[in-house]
């Protein structure tokens, strides 16, 4: 099965209730060869009218951060773990992740990046279970945001969704845009590298890192060496 086969599947899925509230499926988007995939919750409202990816506000976020590490986001894969916008923004329940998972193994398997970059809890959650890591509680996803995993030839970078901006906007002065080294370079360098160089000399990643941990520390001041 090609990508084209696998999106004609996903369009055309009306497995749980949230065929009868969207407007559109999102299937996932960007290059077939990206070394990088971003997984996301579900679609915004914004992306449910327009059948697109990441064009919402937190859309215009994760832009501005890929501008800053000189990363065009055509360079990447960006999917959701489900394919529908859940109604009212609530939280997926478990058979609506049931019932899209087998879209998103597809699109792992399809691509294989050499990188899966969970955004937020319930990504992060079925990304661990999938790998047979043991399965953080929302609790415990706060120390691993930011962590990197390696298990089967694949590296695992939870973080934060980009939304955290949103509610924290001053952090957007702290964006470097002249990043010595990209994003892609960062997280699909060579296992054998040690993270904590490439935290220290890529802005993007020590950016989102940072980011990510504000999220589960509310009210921190931002770091003065950062």
């Amino acid at each position: 099965m090609n990508m084209d086969e696998l999106n004609r599947q996903i369009k055309a899925c009306r497995k749980c209730r949230l065929a009868e509230t969207r407007l559109n499926v999102l299937c996932g988007e960007g290059s077939l060869q990206g070394r990088i995939m971003l997984i996301a919750q579900a679609p915004g409202e914004t992306e449910d009218r327009e059948g697109r990816m990441f064009i919402g506000p937190s859309g215009r976020v994760l832009d501005d951060l890929l501008s800053a590490a000189r990363v065009p986001r055509s360079r990447l894969y960006i999917t959701n773990l489900v394919k529908c916008m859940l109604p009212k923004y609530r939280k997926p329940k478990q058979d609506e992740i049931e019932a899209c998972f087998e879209w998103l193994d597809r699109e792992i398997q399809l691509v294989n990046p050499d990188v899966l970059v969970p955004l937020g809890y319930y990504s992060a959650k079925y990304i661990f279970a999938r790998y047979g890591l043991h399965v953080p509680s929302k609790k415990e996803f706060c120390s691993l945001v930011g962590r990197l995993v390696l298990v089967e030839e694949i590296k695992i970078l939870p973080l934060s969704h980009p939304a955290v901006l949103l509610h924290q906007p001053h952090f957007q002065e702290r964006v470097t845009v002249n990043a010595t080294f990209t994003l892609s370079f960062a997280i699909a360098a060579p296992i054998g590298m040690q993270w904590n160089f490439i935290f220290r000399t890529v802005p993007f990643v020590r950016i989102t890192l940072y980011l990510g941990s504000q999220r589960c520390v509310q009210r921190r001041r931002v770091s003065s060496s950062l």
